[in-house]
């Protein structure tokens, strides 16, 4: 496997990341507004919901968060086609490195701004999303849980059938990775108790943090 994928799927950043992750839905949802950062489904129920009652204003602080979402995911494609064989950085440093900058300016957005806050936040989420995808070779995601419970439940059958160990550790994995979200989500909220529209300003840290650290070979380090 190349060096550059080893760093990128290597479990201590995707703790990281889940980490961000739950921090950022609950950052948006308890600090801006009650809009989900990353679960855009939840947002797009929300959107039907305020169109069928004519309430458009409403409508468009959730229609907005969407469409910045998607143009994360476009912009992470576009780092990954253009620099992939271009840059001295792997091309998901770039990606994770406009996402702390990103959340870093949202901080510095009053509360009445709500909307280009959570449009920026769920940006960066987009970014995320679409710039990793793995760990371990595992389909993960660290923005939302709905996919990696699945996986987790499904190989815990599957070694409860085969017996085969690496579906239990695959299982524990992305149970893992759920509980790395939780403790994202629960620290978001402990920090905006505290510091309000300020406290993403420690997803932006985190995310830094895993920018450094994907200059390391985590499977050499082993």
């Amino acid at each position: 496997m190349n060096k550059k994928v080893q760093i990128s799927e290597s479990i201590e950043l995707g703790i990281l990341l889940a980490l961000s992750g739950g921090f950022m839905d609950a950052y948006s949802y308890m600090c801006r507004g009650k809009v989900f950062a990353n679960a855009q489904t939840g947002n797009i129920l929300l959107l039907g919901i305020h169109l069928s009652e004519k309430e458009w204003n409403i409508a468009v602080r959730y229609a907005v968060p969407v469409v910045a979402f998607a143009v994360g995911i476009a912009l992470s494609d576009m780092i990954r086609l253009r620099l992939k064989e271009k840059s001295l950085l792997h091309w998901r440093q770039i990606s994770i490195l406009i996402e702390a900058i990103v959340l870093a300016g949202v901080c510095f957005i009053p509360q009445k701004y709500n909307l280009p806050a959570n449009s920026l936040t769920s940006f960066a989420c987009g970014i995320q999303v679409e710039s990793f995808r793995k760990i371990h070779g595992n389909g993960i995601a660290t923005t939302m849980c709905i996919g990696n419970l699945r996986s987790a439940t499904q190989n815990r059958c599957e070694y409860w059938h085969t017996k085969e160990k690496k579906k239990l550790k695959k299982g524990f994995l992305y149970y893992g990775v759920i509980l790395c979200f939780v403790l994202g989500a629960i620290l978001g909220n402990v920090f905006v108790e505290v510091l309000r529209e300020k406290a993403i300003v420690i997803c932006s840290g985190i995310l830094f943090i895993g920018f450094i650290m994907m200059f390391v070979d985590w499977e050499k380090s082993r």
